[in-house]
């Protein structure tokens, strides 16, 4: 009689430690610099699992996908996206909350022509093809810059590609711009003679913001935060030891050049910071923009989201 109901006293201590083990799957793109170096180093799997946390890492083409994965719950967190993809996210009733962000990065993304364009202003792009990836920080740039020469986005011919398409298509001349970010517009600056027809300096912001599904968001502070501390320490890193992060980074970007991704690399700001409600200003502005030109079927209140913050 003991020893069964010593068995079955272990039995129910192994199968409550079996289920107090926490699962945390963390959407990524391949460019996700933060948290592709946390991948590589392994350091988050290391402190999480003293916390009992068993961490996968699932990738993604691009942040919208990422972030339609995230509100159905196929993963718990997201590295960084582009602060127009939780707007399409929000029009689309995701219920998502933000956990951190990065500071302003306007240098990191740009609007670009060929070398021998005919294109001198943003008024010249008036019945031009231009290549853009649809709800990435470049489709705000797009509309922010069409307004700044007094167009609307429906005197252009949009192409929306992915980055990549999207760079193919202006190498092969195929489009007549390439609104591009980092580090896709520091590598097509390299290879090829490209001028900037407009930068996002004066037109947008380009913050890139980290998200999770609120029920998780709710129920793992502790987790949240040991995320957001490594992340913040990453982001210090890559900015101290520019060479050193571009030698890991290169290769896991398609064997980039290290001087590409270094130039990259200074163009984001890496500046880890928790998210505000007043820090989400420009997410308002950029959710007016895209309903205004009806890319988004309804107004939303973008500031009225879910936010956790260290304190919390």
């Amino acid at each position: 009689m003991l020893a069964a109901s010593l068995s079955i006293a272990l039995g129910l201590s192994f199968s409550v430690a079996a289920h107090a083990e926490t699962q945390l799957r963390i959407g990524y793109q391949k460019s996700s610099t933060l948290m592709v170096l946390l991948k590589q180093q392994g350091t988050l799997e290391k402190q999480l699992a003293d916390q009992g946390v068993r961490v996968s890492w699932h990738e993604f083409a691009s942040g919208q996908p990422l972030l339609e994965a995230l509100n159905v719950g196929n993963v718990d967190l997201s590295a960084d996206v582009a602060d127009t993809v939780p707007v399409f996210a929000q029009a689309a009733g995701g219920k998502l909350t933000y956990y951190a962000s990065e500071s302003a990065s306007p240098q990191a993304q740009a609007i670009l022509v060929r070398q021998d364009s005919p294109l001198k202003t943003l008024t010249d792009l008036k019945g031009h093809t231009v290549a853009v990836t649809k709800a990435a920080g470049a489709h705000y740039l797009l509309l922010a810059a069409l307004r700044a020469g007094d167009l609307k986005f429906t005197d252009i011919q949009p192409a929306y590609l992915t980055i990549a398409d999207g760079r193919a298509a202006f190498e092969n001349r195929k489009v007549d711009a390439w609104v591009a970010w980092e580090p896709f517009l520091s590598a097509a600056q390299q290879h090829q003679p490209t001028r900037v027809l407009a930068g996002s300096e004066g037109l947008a912001a380009y913050k890139r913001y980290y998200l999770a599904g609120t029920p998780y968001a709710q129920a793992n502070p502790a987790i949240l935060k040991t995320v957001f501390d490594d992340l913040a320490e990453t982001g210090k890193w890559v900015k101290s030891h520019p060479a050193e992060a571009a030698a890991i980074l290169g290769p896991l970007w398609g064997n980039l050049d290290p001087a590409v991704v270094q130039q990259a690399n200074a163009r984001r700001s890496y500046d880890v910071q928790p998210v505000t409600r007043e820090g989400l200003a420009e997410q308002q502005k950029i959710a007016d923009a895209f309903q205004d030109e009806k890319l988004i079927p309804k107004r939303i209140d973008a500031v009225n989201v879910e936010v956790w913050a260290p304190g919390n």
